[in-house]
């Protein structure tokens, strides 16, 4: 290493470990044999990106600037009186509809000592591009839907690479499908995967820029005819079930009709001319539907199987509904058993894991489809079934499972992380929020060393030309619940002080942009009866944070608070970007008697006021249902995997593939390579 590139790549590998990564010895290798102006080039390149996922793009001003300290010694009076002077402030603002007129007590920073902390770095590791056009491949053969920001990553190669090479053979998520036709310059090559009425509707759906998952309903924009050709080639030839597809989104496909024009291609496209007059003149039509539920109410098993196994992904969402309502369950299970080989692998793996824990299980709880991150509940058990039945059915499911995995290449000597029991699988990332570590919802982690948890958010008003008001004001608020989730206390924009815990300060408006942040002592949390904290952050203003500028937030473990900078990102243990469309969004919530944080990203209906303490039951029913989930497991996945494609060890260094968390050959946080690889 010639010594002017020497000094360049230990220049910018201590800048980027105040950012908190640590460059790879494959990649230090590598910069090493760059020239001076590359390695300058590189570092430049990578460095808007890498204070972007942690947050250091922004400066952060909260209202005390010497906070925690600060917080700490003020007088109640002083800590009122700058209160009522900001209120007043934004009272001013809005009479005066001036969202940049913020009145704020004015503080000398304090020199802060350096930062008296150890904490672990985020390893860069050096890639190839085959590397990198693997990302877009694992993103389309992902057999679990997309991410907004899996989907930003999809529509740049679309648009900047030559994508015809990269494409998998099968493209299992029909969102996923119908999001890459509606993106591709040319999609002709993928138009005999569209094979339902439904995946045509969900091109529709993405050329409008609406939600693929056909939770909320979209406003068609208008098609060119070389688009409406297209779509009614595709519908042509989804075969005879097109009608009944069809009648699924009735008003929908109405809608769509609208646009398409049906009537303008007669001659070329009659079936689709005909199932628009079905919807359209009210038509009776049996479906598949009509026809096993008059076999539900009749009560005829022998029937309602002989339609259920035409349909296996049908079969399985009806399982337990058949096995309690037809009069021959055992009949039932077998007939299912015989089809659940056409069954998707993610339906299977969970269906598996349904009956595993199905007689025990007293609260159960859904994830709707949908692009915001809500949660339901119901609680009470199901109506027991026989143990022999439940068993039989585990046991066959997990079979073919493991019989599927056993077709993929061998795995050779695996070892798997028991902390991975702690990991959910990642079916479905349609409402995942963009953060530095994406894992599933509920998921939870040991908390690293330290006594103090720091929540932080950060945002930005409305643009003017956006909104006739475009003040903004975020509330970050820490709720303390017990063991049994009964409210004991909260930290927050009302309550700037409880005990040994502190908020920052109130601020009310952010033109130029404004922060918030909390410290929790977790010996206090303890000593307080409490055994949880529930972080949330709330838009008071009212507006979705799906309109902002830019909103994020997220926690930082710190082991001496008064020491380093507030924020920090070598503390930083997790940044989220906040952009659902909702007003109260809970990003994780903190077992503090078991030192664990559960990922949570989860969104909750605001009230008229849209605070900590009036959300407090929603909080508890959302906290108690994450530390509690009962989904399958990544160790539950990877040991199948295991027994049917390797041989388990124990000894990491003896082991050819390793599951963990953090470090292994697949980790927790390779959600692509999971989903396209351990779920197919």
């Amino acid at each position: 290493m010639n010594e002017p590139s020497f000094q360049h790549v230990s220049t910018v590998a201590r800048n980027l470990q105040s950012l908190g990564f640590g460059l790879s010895s494959a990649l230090l290798e590598r910069l090493s044999t760059l020239s001076e102006e590359s390695v300058v080039e590189w570092y430049e390149g990578v460095l808007p990106t890498l204070k972007k996922m942690v947050g250091a793009h922004r400066t952060f001003m909260p209202m005390y600037p010497n906070f925690p300290q600060q917080v700490m010694n003020a007088s109640q009076a002083e800590l009122f009186f700058n209160a009522m002077t900001n209120y007043y402030g934004f009272m001013l603002s809005d009479m005066l509809n001036d969202p940049t007129l913020v009145i704020l007590p004015s503080y000398e920073k304090e020199i802060r000592p350096f930062l008296d902390e150890l904490h672990e770095l985020r390893w860069i590791e050096l890639g190839a591009e085959g590397d990198f056009d693997r990302v877009f491949t694992r993103l389309l053969a992902s057999n679990g839907s997309l991410s907004a920001s899996d989907k930003e990553i999809a529509q740049w190669f679309a648009a900047n690479r030559d994508v015809s090479n990269l494409l998998p053979q099968v493209v299992p998520q029909k969102e996923t499908l119908a999001f890459l036709v509606a993106k591709l310059p040319d999609p002709a090559c993928l138009v005999p995967l569209l094979k339902s009425a439904t995946d045509v509707l969900r091109v529709a759906v993405a050329m409008s820029d609406g939600d693929v998952s056909l939770a909320e309903p979209t406003k068609f924009r208008n098609l060119s005819k070389k688009e409406r050709r297209y779509l009614l080639e595709c519908l042509e030839n989804c075969g005879s079930s097109m009608t009944e597809d069809m009648l699924r989104w009735r008003e929908r496909w109405i809608r769509l009709g609208e646009r398409l024009h049906p009537g303008d291609y007669k001659n070329r496209f009659p079936q689709s001319l005909a199932a628009f007059d079905v919807l359209r003149n009210g038509c009776s039509y049996e479906t598949f539907n009509s026809r096993i539920e008059a076999a539900f109410v009749a009560k005829k098993s022998d029937q309602a199987i002989d339609i259920l196994i035409q349909r296996p992904g049908d079969f399985a969402r009806r399982l337990d509904h058949a096995l309690r309502t037809l009069e021959k369950p055992d009949e039932v299970a077998t007939a299912f058993l015989n089809v659940a080989s056409k069954v998707s692998t993610p339906v299977l793996l969970q269906l598996w894991h349904h009956f595993l824990t199905r007689n025990d299980a007293v609260i159960r709880a859904f994830f709707p489809k949908g692009n915001a991150a809500k949660v339901q509940v119901k609680e009470g058990r199901l109506p027991r079934l026989q143990t022999e039945l439940v068993q039989q059915l585990v046991n066959g499911i997990r079979d073919v499972l493991v019989d599927r995995f056993r077709r993929l290449p061998s795995l050779g000597k695996v070892h798997i992380g028991e902390n991975l029991k702690e990991q959910i699988v990642p079916f479905s990332q349609r409402s995942a929020s963009r953060a530095i570590q994406t894992v599933s919802r509920g998921s939870s982690f040991d908390l690293p060393l330290g006594q103090t948890i720091r929540f932080f958010c950060w945002w930005k008003n409305l643009e003017k030309q956006d909104s006739d008001d475009g003040r903004v004001d975020i509330d970050l608020s820490a709720s303390m619940f017990d063991s049994n989730w009964q409210y004991v206390a909260d930290v927050s924009y009302y309550n700037l002080r409880q005990g040994r815990c502190f908020h920052s300060g109130d601020i009310t408006s952010a033109p130029n942009g404004a922060c918030e942040f909390i410290d929790m002592d977790l010996p206090f949390v303890l000593e307080s009866n409490a055994r949880y904290i529930v972080m949330s952050i709330m838009c008071f203003t009212g507006q979705s944070f799906l309109a902002l500028p830019e909103c994020f937030g997220g926690w930082m473990m710190r082991q001496k608070p008064e020491s380093g900078e507030i924020f920090d990102p070598r503390t930083l243990k997790d940044k989220v970007d906040i952009t659902g469309s909702t007003r109260t969004c809970v990003p994780v919530i903190v077992d503090v008697q078991d030192r664990k944080v559960y990922w949570a990203d989860l969104a909750l209906k605001g009230g008229q006021i849209n605070n900590a303490a009036r959300n407090s039951v929603g909080m508890s029913q959302i906290g108690k249902v994450m530390v509690a989930l009962n989904k399958p497991s990544l160790f539950d996945l990877f040991l199948m995997h295991a027994e049917a494609r390797g041989t388990l060890v124990n000894d990491e260094a003896q082991a050819d593939t390793i599951f963990d968390v953090f470090i292994g050959t697949v980790t927790a946080f390779d959600t692509d390579k999971i989903l396209s690889e351990f779920l197919a």
